[in-house]
């Protein structure tokens, strides 16, 4: 078992943890000041994402018969966009859980502007990404806005095939956009994310980037659930 992961709203007692991941994965885009400024801005949302590696006494003794139907019954337990029902797949822990990943969107009229998603490079490659991009265009949608805006750096290939498989499409290119090194960015747009489709297509991408965080032993508990 990989251990746990967790999907929260950013807390303030992670600044010095999330100011690190950073650097890491971004190379320092934001400062402790920007996100403790994110954070107190009711226009950002920012999401972490965190790994416990160890699982209490209580949930080891329980996972061989518990945690196997559990993820049998995975497919089952997330809900469709609206419904009320949260997709709880574990029981609570006492390890230390590690920050991740990050990601954040402000809330700008009728549009959701992505200006922050990054994954601790250990970490990159396991769908963690799609998951975070999953959960930002979730709470877009339950903040009923309409698009979603992003840009990334044009010779970010990873970043543009996850964009584009949501859907995301090229709406123009900022010259020297990106400082060290200089680079271009690409601006990129999608939207009808007040349409029912687009809620069923999301349910659908959620569903087949847990089926792969199970089918590699993690467990996913989103907190974000208990608080709509």
């Amino acid at each position: 078992m990989n251990g746990l992961l967790e999907i929260n709203p950013l807390k303030l007692e992670q600044l010095n943890a999330v100011v690190e991941l950073d650097r890491l994965c971004l190379g320092g885009l934001w400062t402790r000041e920007v996100y403790q400024r994110e954070l107190a801005s009711p226009n950002s949302r920012l999401l972490s994402l965190s790994r416990t590696a160890e699982l209490s006494g209580r949930e080891q003794g329980s996972r061989g018969a518990e945690g196997q139907r559990g993820r049998g019954k995975t497919s089952r337990s997330i809900p469709l966009l609206g419904t009320s029902a949260p997709p709880h797949f574990l029981t609570p822990h006492s390890a230390s859980p590690q920050l991740i990943g990050i990601s954040c969107f402000w809330s700008i009229l009728e549009e959701a502007h992505i200006t922050i998603l990054g994954v601790n490079p250990d970490y990159q490659g396991k769908g963690l990404g799609q998951l975070l991009l999953c959960a930002i265009l979730q709470d877009a949608v339950r903040c009923q806005l309409e698009r979603a805006t992003l840009e990334v750096r044009v010779s970010n290939r990873t970043a543009l095939y996850l964009y584009e498989k949501f859907g995301f499409k090229q709406a123009g290119r900022r010259r020297g956009y990106y400082k060290n090194p200089q680079e271009d960015a690409l601006i990129l747009w999608r939207g009808d994310l007040d349409r029912s489709e687009f809620h069923q297509m999301l349910t659908n991408w959620y569903q087949q980037v847990c089926d792969r965080i199970f089918h590699d032993q993690w467990r996913l508990r989103d907190s974000r659930w208990d608080s709509y």
